[in-house]
């Protein structure tokens, strides 16, 4: 009878205190290993993935034994679970709908019928990008192919705007359920899903968005420019690789953001673009060894939300924007009369101002819609990083960091809400 009690109040107190602390996955943990050492045995230990340098990520039957066994090793340098990011509400479309084909109302260099709806492109003076100017007589025969990450909820890979735009693996044979290039993923024709993994853990290859923010995201940055249907993205040549890592309700992980980062950079990305976020950070430097390994090894700018809370992230931290990191590019929003209301700002880390207001974009089922967000001024940006690649392939990570805030539109009321000053500027970028 004492035993009984004693078993049952310890899962008591242990599961008021797992319901008070933040949440983590119940079956990982994220490990770092001495140089020279090998990662340990344990019945504990279902499966080992090598993530990057000396981490690890573990996949076990019993999260908190194993890190008590782990923590005790002369081998291990560091260990932490992994933590989700918290639910919350992400940017809704506002009255989808499709754009009907043959009504051909462009602006500027493009045919797009409903480019004009692109507030963003407009000359700075109108709080825009200066998008039109950078493609005036300009012809894109000689620039390269950049391939653009985007993290989020999944994109509609057959959108009538950016089927033609889908990053496709040429190593993989579609649906034969082999790894063909070896890279350790089955079937990743057009990218992964980390939210949903084999009986081994590993990434299935369904990126299917079945919310709209990964499909938004992904037309701002690539929508095919000059097809006669629906809009225009900001980039002339680029192509979209899908990772589905966030899902509808946000709450993403750090190993998942962690691993489609590592994915995006070994699969030919330049750029990734990030928008979502979490205000703590429980789990370590995971998200930030990552981005840091990325920029460095493989040229890859992290283009990332500052979020949408109104506040200043240089004294209320949110991640991964207040990582420090040259290779991360941080983006606060504004609207067609200024800085977006609920845009979070700060000096030292946010970088640069982009639209984020009334965007108008692509959504599943070849619709158009328009939504809010930082999530929305981050792909601004990332088309624009992806321009500027695309005319100078050779640019690492910080020099094109670096381009696109030094020839922002600055602007007196954004002095003290961004590193820069100022707005991302696409046409003095490109012609600088």
């Amino acid at each position: 009878m004492i035993k009984i009690t004693s078993v049952v109040t310890s899962l008591f107190i242990g599961a008021s205190v797992m319901a008070s602390s933040p949440k983590f996955h119940q079956g990982r943990l994220i490990v770092k290993i001495k140089e020279g050492s090998q990662l340990p045995s344990s019945h504990l230990i279902k499966s080992s993935m090598h993530l990057f340098k000396s981490t690890y990520i573990l996949r076990t039957t019993n999260v908190l034994e194993l890190e008590r066994e782990l923590r005790g090793l002369e081998s291990i340098t560091s260990v932490n679970k992994d933590f989700y990011a918290n639910r919350e509400e992400l940017p809704q479309s506002v009255n989808p709908h499709k754009v009907a084909a043959g009504f051909n109302k462009g602006s500027g260099p493009f045919n797009d019928p409903k480019v004009s709806k692109l507030w963003g492109f407009k000359p700075s003076k109108n709080k825009g990008m200066n998008v039109f100017a950078a493609y005036e007589n300009y012809d894109n025969s000689q620039s390269e192919k950049i391939i653009v990450a985007v993290v989020d909820t999944g994109v509609d890979y057959n959108h009538e705007d950016l089927k033609d735009v889908m990053w496709t693996n040429p190593g993989e044979i579609a649906g034969n359920g082999i790894d063909d290039d070896g890279n350790g993923y089955i079937d990743d024709i057009h990218g992964i899903n980390t939210l949903v993994r084999d009986s081994e853990g590993k990434a299935t290859m369904d990126i299917m968005d079945g919310h709209s923010h990964g499909t938004h995201v992904s037309g701002t940055i690539a929508a095919k420019q000059n097809n006669g249907l629906g809009i225009a993205g900001v980039a002339s040549n680029v192509e979209i690789m899908g990772i589905r890592t966030v899902p509808n309700v946000s709450d993403e992980t750090d190993v998942d953001v962690a691993e489609a980062f590592i994915y995006a950079a070994k699969n030919g990305a330049r750029v990734i673009n990030c928008s979502f976020g979490k205000s703590h950070n429980e789990g370590g430097d995971l998200v930030k060894e990552v981005i840091d390994f990325i920029g460095t090894e493989y040229g890859v700018l992290v283009v990332a939300a500052s979020g949408n809370s109104s506040q200043n992230i240089d004294k209320r931290l949110t991640y991964p924007a207040s990582f420090e990191s040259e290779n991360l590019l941080v983006v606060a929003s504004n609207s067609k009369w200024g800085m977006s209301y609920f845009s979070n700002y700060g000096t030292k880390n946010v970088d640069v101002i982009a639209p984020g207001s009334s965007i108008y974009s692509t959504v599943p089922g070849n619709r158009y819609s328009s939504m809010s967000g930082t999530s929305m001024a981050s792909p601004n940006t990332a088309g624009v990083a992806a321009e500027i690649l695309s005319r100078n392939p050779n640019l690492s990570a910080l020099q094109l960091k670096n381009i696109i805030m030094d020839t922002v539109s600055k602007s007196r009321s954004f002095s003290t809400k961004v590193a820069s000053g100022g707005l991302v500027d696409l046409a003095s970028a490109v012609n600088q």
